[in-house]
């Protein structure tokens, strides 16, 4: 197999595209990252380097949410599935965890507007 100089460029192209791609999707703003959790009435808001568990309280009881070492993990839930005990741990902004049955939304991103959520800010379904 030999490699021609159409075969060099379109591989740059390639990996000029990938390399840019991924400055684009993991480097920051500039801004620092925050921590969001959201509860069925309550919103917190944390940076992400902060060193935190919080109780998020649910329909079903208590949601525990670990910040640590700029990563955020639902260590607890009363849920039946434990999927978002499962998910294990998110660092990078547009990352979320979400605990359906207990209504509990944690995500990572620049603020509020980062959080996704409905018309009505209802947690009704998710998709992996």
């Amino acid at each position: 197999m030999v490699f021609k100089p159409f075969d060099f460029g379109a591989l740059g192209a390639v990996l000029s595209v990938t390399v840019l791609s991924a400055v684009f999707i993991y480097a920051g703003k500039g801004s620092q990252q925050r921590v969001i959790i959201k509860g069925p009435k309550d919103q917190w808001l944390f940076p992400q380097d902060a060193v935190e568990i919080i109780s998020v309280p649910g329909p079903l009881g208590d949601t525990l949410v670990a910040i640590q070492d700029k990563q955020v993990r639902v260590k607890a839930s009363p849920c039946d599935n434990q999927t978002c005990v499962a998910a294990g741990a998110i660092q990078f902004r547009g990352q979320w965890i979400a605990c359906l049955p207990n209504k509990v939304l944690v995500s990572i991103g620049e603020g509020e507007q980062d959080t996704p959520s409905g018309t009505d800010d209802e947690l009704d379904g998710a998709v992996w």
